[in-house]
């Protein structure tokens, strides 16, 4: 009985210490417009810890920001060259891979975060992406995955950005993260971990509403809900600018 009473205030006071240390966020901006010249964006992410006590003795708190577009399934295919032609051969389709996905961090993500926690929370790119299983003939579905992520690394869509949070005297923090052309329309979850010696000690979520505005936004909707109506207008475009572009090609001849 003893043991029992020790173990239940043992865990009460690991709640508390962990209750102590809150997030309290502030956005840039939480909406994002997608418009016809849209070039991209950037989110200034700032916050400070809410504590009711003194900081804690022992490791400084770090801090994580990962902001992810909406997730879909992802056919990845392997090239290979053959008779001097690159060819399709193996393919993988990954269960679920987030549009766009971005970490920020107050330190080396290794150091700051440990494999346990991470795995919990799904916060590295590799932990964020869904690939449950692969036909039997591919024995190597792992580097499916890594050639998704290096290929949306170099695009801009996954990124990395370690020491790129600021924290002042161990409460306020800031980040700022850019927001690439190519965004999917949706929610796009913001979350901020809290982190001492490797484990998450606070977490806060919230959501970046990114949709397409003006035409844009009717052209999206005219393609989804008419595509043959969208169809025909896509061809008498394209027949007015050959049109136009040889009637200007015969002015200048002249």
């Amino acid at each position: 009985m003893r043991r029992l009473l020790a173990a239940i205030l043992c865990l009460s006071l690991a709640h508390v210490a962990h209750a102590a240390e809150e997030v309290v966020l502030g956005l840039s901006n939480n909406k994002v417009s997608i418009t016809t010249n849209f070039d991209g964006s950037e989110i200034l992410v700032f916050g400070a810890v809410k504590r009711e006590t003194a900081i804690p003795d022992g490791p400084p708190v770090e801090v994580i920001v990962t902001v992810a577009g909406p997730s879909a399934p992802v056919l990845v295919r392997r090239k290979e060259k053959r008779f001097g032609i690159w060819v399709n051969t193996d393919a993988i389709e990954v269960d679920r891979a987030p549009s766009f996905y971005a970490i920020s961090t107050s330190g080396p993500l290794q150091d700051i975060l440990t494999r346990t926690e991470d795995q919990r929370h799904k916060i590295s790119i590799p932990q964020a992406i869904r690939s449950v299983g692969a036909p039997a003939s591919i024995t190597d579905a792992a580097s499916f995955t890594e050639a998704l992520i290096r290929i949306r690394m170099k695009s801009d869509l996954y990124q990395l950005n370690e020491g790129d949070v600021t924290i002042e005297e161990q409460t306020l923090f800031r980040t700022s993260v850019a927001l690439p052309a190519a965004l999917t329309e949706g929610g796009y979850d913001t979350r901020i971990f809290l982190t001492r010696g490797g484990a998450v000690v606070a977490e806060y979520e919230t959501i970046i509403d990114v949709r397409k505005v003006g035409l844009e936004r009717w052209l999206f909707t005219l393609s989804r809900e008419q595509a043959f109506l969208y169809g025909l207008m896509s061809l008498a475009i394209a027949i007015a600018a050959g049109w136009g572009a040889s009637a200007a090609f015969g002015l200048l001849r002249r």
